[in-house]
């Protein structure tokens, strides 16, 4: 089997050099987004980055077989050319290859064929049913924790304004940031707007107090700082013995991979088993991230996209996290 690298502007363009130079059944293995070759990629150009293999001899009416490249060997699989074109595209748009393969083998051959954005969404949603954490009901204690500057305390106030409309039931809010100025005033304000009961908690035990008294679910907005801090890490103490908490780490939509995985381990104490997505309006794109929280089978349970309370919010259904992906509007409140 001949292998061979091409790099054109475009995976079109790549797709038909590749046509042109092995033949028509031309089979390609990978497609990415690199820097381009010599001079253009040191001032930051990027091009596409195509490996194709001349087709091998294949017995009449069997579909050419292909090698995904990040699959074992012996994990070989059946794509025809259509799909891996629509594949190709799929990943130079940013999805990892085992999302893209998902998604077209959710597809029949004439929506691979006809690669309508309609199609796309409707395999991608169904795809994303599986990292969906929008739980229609509440945890006793529903904690939030991530880096600073990310939203937390704000992202908490959107929820409970949506909760309160749409059930009319309060929940109680509790500021266990001591370390940031104005955090706790902050989260009080938003408090009295909603008529939500509030408590303030600086220390373990003022936190277990707060919680010990809350009638309804509590809200707890925490620090961003490292779970490895003494203080933080005495308010985990306070959550280990509690049943019915569910954490939610908030992570920005433009967190880098490398960044995103070493977040993930840093905040491992707090065991989250939900995250939060914000600021998508400040991306460029949300793939990079959501790729590590796929690999890391990570339910996301809330998109926010700016700082209006309650409406920048969306619950993270299949429909929005399709709409997310794809970089299309989402339907707030």
């Amino acid at each position: 089997m001949h292998v061979k690298r091409l790099y054109r502007p475009t995976v079109r363009e790549a797709l038909a050099a590749a046509r042109q130079e092995l033949g028509a059944g031309a089979l390609v293995l990978s497609t990415e987004l690199v820097p381009a070759p010599g001079w253009r990629g040191w001032i930051g150009q990027r091009t596409v980055r195509l490996t194709a293999a001349a087709n091998r001899p294949e017995t009449p009416d069997i579909a050419p077989e292909v090698v995904s490249v990040d699959r074992p060997v012996t994990e070989r699989r059946h794509i025809n050319p259509v799909q891996e074109g629509l594949m190709a595209r799929l990943c130079a748009s940013g999805l990892s290859r085992a999302l893209a393969e998902a998604v077209v083998a959710r597809m029949t051959p004439a929506e691979c064929r006809g690669g309508s954005e309609v199609a796309v969404r409707k395999a991608l949603a169904a795809e994303l049913e599986a990292s969906r954490g929008d739980d229609e009901n509440f945890a006793r204690y529903e904690v939030f924790v991530g880096p600073p500057g990310v939203g937390k305390t704000t992202t908490i106030a959107k929820i409970a304004a949506q909760e309160r409309a749409r059930t009319r039931r309060p929940v109680a809010l509790v500021a266990a940031d001591g370390f940031r100025p104005g955090a706790v005033d902050q989260l009080r304000c938003y408090a009295n707007v909603l008529g939500a009961p509030f408590r303030a908690a600086r220390s373990a035990s003022e936190l277990g107090a707060a919680l010990d008294a809350a009638r309804h679910p509590a809200f707890v907005d925490t620090a961003g700082r490292s779970p490895s801090d003494p203080e933080l890490a005495d308010l985990i103490g306070v959550f280990e013995p509690r049943k019915n908490v569910r954490t939610h780490l908030v992570l920005a939509a433009n967190t880098t991979p490398t960044l995103a995985n070493r977040l993930l381990d840093k905040f491992m104490p707090f065991k989250p088993s939900r995250v939060v997505i914000t600021k998508l309006d400040e991306a460029e794109s949300v793939l990079p991230l959501f790729n590590v929280l796929r690999e890391r089978a990570l339910l996301i349970s809330f998109l926010a996209m700016g700082q209006r309370v309650p409406e920048d919010l969306e619950r993270a259904t299949p429909a929005s996290l399709a709409a997310a992906l794809l970089q299309e509007p989402i339907a707030c409140h």
